[in-house]
């Protein structure tokens, strides 16, 4: 069971700390890091073309108190004391506690639904942002305003063009050029509150409160706008598992939360001041001099924030697939570096097609913000109901402690929620659509799977050895290794090649892959044999949803377990299943049969998904009606 780890786990030493606090800029805080660009420009729109004071100071109070509750105190303070073996995220969450701790398919349905709807929203990221950052360009020379699209639509090909070959090299430079960003919109800030210092009694909340209850419906819908300074707050604990807690918690403390604040409270200022709305309000605070340079790091940054949602979609698909939520993809390790450097080929160029399809559309990125947030609010909802079940299941807190602290994040998130909502019509149904067919994937994915497995056919071994001597089977020289998805009896795939060929290797074992609802496992608990038969051995192999399979090297280690076998002379053998879908059976609706269907004969064959030797490989089709 996975707990509170921090405290059993050896704190990295000072240097090291700061190194992966470093790292963690580069990864982690992209997305929240660029916020500042789009975020406030939004919020004023809503409140109109010349806002009030009352209107400027109650909306920034707004955003200082949500970065702090939703950020620093939610899941900075809260969530990231959460994981899975070290593992955080929607995902590893719902793992821990809807597989982990005792099954729940409700909490599994609503961690998978905030996985897709993470989907949802992380092909709007790389648009919004890349966009906000070139929208620049129109104050250098307004001109160039007509270049702006199409300048936007090449950096985002460019940028989903390099990922085959991996960001280990660029990765390394990630890091301190986020830091630069950090520090220059930081003094940016600093410079803007300087011109107006009344700006800063907007740390009181008592002014986001007060104009929320006198606004009317405009501070409502001003709670949309609002919330995208936090959409990057998820990834905080995704990406606790590169980091650990300790490292993230230091770069956020240490410099992005002040930076976020500073240049916010800045760009207040200027508006308080006198500064027009009507363009970007980020570039205003930056002297005109180095506004080109500023474009130039903001798009940079920008392009970093769009890498972090990449690779985060990377992640979260391999989870989802070891899970058993997604079809097999074909995933390619493009560094030896670090687990985390993956690329997944169909989820990249998807992405890439409806990121350059909604920058496209939507044009601008004032467009964009009406579409962006809806999704990941959502996703924060689910999260802050799972960790009341964290805190009353693993802390061990009563119902009215964990009710009062989960209750206010709750609160907090269903104002968001319903905030977003609103802007469903003006484009936030392009992240709820996308987000409904990724979990329509998993759903029919997961389904279909299990009517498979039902309809697989098993046999004793009792009698199967029996049926082996009486039609005297002759035996070949040799080890053959079976995979298989069942526990008990003899598998499928050995009934099926005994039927086809009528014959069977001296020595046989039995392979079945667990992926387990943690995300690494210790070498000394991966592997579990047992003899059922004179030279024929029975294993599972265990492995966490952040690993990946290979099955040669997991049989050199049969061999300490105290299997006897030779494993020299292997041929393996897998099943291939096609699945035939059928409207007289039943099961899943026969338009989610043929979608199952056509997923099946489209995903990874089991093979190459466990890095087997095609030279030593022996593959038995067979069609399974459902």
């Amino acid at each position: 069971m996975s707990s509170v780890s921090e405290s059993s786990i050896r704190p990295p030493a000072n240097k090291a700390l700061l190194g992966l606090s470093l790292s963690a800029l580069g990864v982690v805080f992209g997305d929240i890091g660029t916020s500042p660009l789009y975020t406030l420009k939004t919020v004023l729109a809503i409140t109109g073309d010349k806002p009030e004071a009352g209107a400027i100071l109650g909306s920034l109070s707004l955003i200082l108190w949500t970065l702090i509750i939703v950020t620093s105190i939610k899941y900075v303070s809260f969530a990231m004391r959460v994981d899975n073996d070290g593992e955080g995220g929607i995902l590893a969450l719902m793992s821990l506690l809807g597989v982990k701790l005792r099954p729940r398919p409700a909490v599994v349905a609503l961690g998978l639904l905030g996985a897709a709807l993470i989907y949802g929203d992380g092909a709007i990221t790389p648009a919004i942002s890349v966009l906000s950052a070139l929208e620049g360009l129109n104050m250098i020379e307004p001109t160039l305003a007509p270049y702006v699209l199409p300048a936007s639509v090449i950096i985002l090909i460019a940028l989903f063009a390099i990922q085959p070959h991996g960001t280990a090299r660029i990765g390394r430079i990630f890091g301190p050029i986020m830091a630069l960003w950090f520090f220059v919109i930081g003094a940016l800030g600093i410079w803007g509150i300087w011109q107006h210092p009344s700006v800063l009694v907007a740390i009181n909340p008592l002014y986001g409160l007060h104009y929320l209850v006198s606004g009317g419906t405009k501070s409502f819908l001003v709670l949309g706008g609002v919330f995208l300074c936090v959409t990057g707050a998820e990834a905080l604990y995704a990406d606790m598992g590169h980091f650990g807690a300790r490292p993230i918690r230091l770069a956020w403390s240490a410099l992005v939360f002040p930076s976020l604040v500073l240049n916010y409270a800045g760009q207040a200022a200027i508006v308080l001041n006198g500064a027009p709305t009507a363009d970007n309000i980020f570039y205003r605070l930056c002297p005109a001099g180095l506004l080109v340079p500023m474009v130039l790091l903001a798009t940079v940054a920008t392009i970093i924030a769009s890498q972090s949602i990449i690779t985060g979609a990377f992640s979260m698909t391999r989870q989802a697939i070891q899970l058993g939520w997604m079809p097999r993809l074909q995933i390619t390790q493009t560094s030896s570096e670090g687990y985390g450097q993956i690329y997944v080929g169909m989820v990249n160029w998807i992405l890439m097609l409806v990121t350059i399809g909604l920058t496209l559309a939507f044009r601008k990125s004032d467009n964009l913000a009406a579409a962006y947030g809806i999704a990941v609010s959502a996703t924060m909802l689910a999260t802050s109901a799972l960790l009341y079940i964290a805190m009353r299941e693993i802390w061990g807190w009563g119902r009215p402690r964990a009710g009062l602290i989960a209750g206010l994040f709750m609160l907090v998130d269903i104002s968001f929620v319903s905030s977003n909502l609103t802007k469903v019509a003006d484009g936030g149904y392009v992240p709820l659509i996308l987000a409904g067919l990724v979990y329509g994937v998993m759903l029919i994915w997961h389904t279909g799977m299990q009517l498979v497995s039902a309809r697989l056919e098993t046999m004793p071994i009792d009698t199967f050895m029996k049926n082996i001597k009486h039609d005297h089977i002759p035996r070949v020289p040799g080890t053959a290794v079976f995979l298989t998805r069942t526990r008990q009896g003899a598998p499928p795939v050995m009934i099926w090649h005994l039927q086809h060929n009528r014959a069977l290797h001296e020595r046989l074992f039995v392979l079945s892959v667990e992926t387990e609802s943690k995300p690494w496992i210790r070498q000394g608990s991966r592997l579990n044999v047992e003899q059922i038969a004179p030279d024929f051995w029975r294993a599972v192999a265990h492995y966490g949803f952040m690993e990946r399979p290979d099955i040669p090297a997991l049989l050199k280690q049969a061999r300490s377990k105290g299997c006897t076998l030779d494993f020299s002379d292997v041929t393996y053998y897998v099943g291939h299943e096609t699945v035939i879908a059928s409207d007289d059976r039943k099961g899943m609706p026969y338009w989610a049969e043929i979608t199952f269907a056509f997923m099946e004969r489209n995903a990874v064959h089991v093979s190459d998904y466990f890095h087997l030797p095609q030279d030593s490989l022996v593959e038995i089709g067979r069609q399974i009606v459902i």
